[in-house]
């Protein structure tokens, strides 16, 4: 089964983003990341998820590692409940960041996907592999 770290920063929310992941497969290590000029933090991590899940796409069952509750809660628990409910959170608001959310669900679709937490900035070697690239893609960005 492929591993997969994910991550995402913003220098300023929102501010220049960068995302990243980090895939193995026990062996092989394949990393990516990039980055947008105005963005926030929440948009870079799940921009992380949603392009390892692309990378990945030929796996019918990957481990996801991230430090974000939000996408793990997000893609594991209230995605049901705002599909259902038309895009609202269970207070009635529009769903932040839908187009991300819509193009992950369907990216993760046809995939059995494990979710792992992991505490940020924890000394975990992948997790914090992600951040460098992420921090770095982010600010390549606000260079430009």
């Amino acid at each position: 089964m492929i591993k997969i770290w994910t991550d995402g920063s913003c220098l300023g929310n929102p501010g220049p983003g960068g995302w990243a992941f980090l895939a193995t497969d026990g062996t092989n290590v394949a990393e990516r990341s990039g980055g947008e000029k105005d963005t926030t933090n929440n948009r870079m991590e799940l921009m992380a998820v949603r392009n390892a899940i692309r990378a990945a796409h030929r796996h019918r069952e990957i481990e996801i590692h991230t430090d974000s509750q939000y996408v793990k809660n997000g893609m594991t628990s209230w995605l049901r409940n705002w599909k259902r409910n038309n895009w609202r959170t269970a207070d009635k608001k529009p769903v932040k960041n839908q187009d991300l959310w819509v193009e992950l669900d369907v990216a993760a679709a046809d995939m059995k996907i494990h979710w792992v937490w992991v505490r940020g900035h924890n000394g975990e070697e992948f997790n914090e592999r992600c951040d460098e690239l992420a921090r770095a893609a982010a600010v390549a960005i606000q260079n430009t």
